[in-house]
């Protein structure tokens, strides 16, 4: 079964679409892809989780607001069913430098703890795209403590 995500890789980043989007553009809408999977990992959204990730979208990204409602209305109907994560992260990894990876983990790490807890989906899907991402575990330790830090 094609999940509704993969269906939006395939319209957006796939590199066979005829109407191709920028490489920078299909990079930001495979992380955001991402970030809107971790917001749902736990299958209970606070309105501080989805105001983290809009917040997180609109700083890191330039998306339009459709692009960003789009991603947020898929993910809650779609959850985080049979997601193909490998098609977002292999994207990513040809072109994300290792800082830039680092710091999307930073940004899911934002994510998982926007409603001051963590479940333990949110930290099992966040080492899981760490792994796929190839961030090295201290890295993925060290933004943990740099936001818990900062959320103090």
């Amino acid at each position: 079964m094609i999940s509704k995500l993969q269906k939006f890789f395939e319209q957006y980043l796939s590199d066979n679409t005829e109407n191709q989007a920028p490489l920078e553009h299909r990079l930001q809408l495979a992380a955001a892809a991402l970030m809107v999977e971790m917001l749902h990992v736990d299958e209970q959204v606070t309105s501080e989780e989805e105001s983290k990730l809009r917040e997180l979208i609109k700083q890191r990204f330039e998306l339009k607001d459709t692009e960003i409602e789009d991603l947020i209305e898929l993910a809650h109907t779609e959850k985080h069913e049979a997601t193909d994560y490998f098609a977002f992260t292999s994207l990513l990894n040809e072109h994300y430098t290792q800082q830039q990876k680092i710091k999307l983990v930073e940004d899911l790490w934002q994510l998982a703890y926007a409603d001051n807890q963590l479940d333990k989906y949110e930290e099992h899907l966040l080492r899981r795209l760490a792994d796929l991402l190839h961030v090295p575990h201290k890295d993925f330790i060290r933004s943990k403590h740099k936001i818990l830090k900062e959320n103090n």
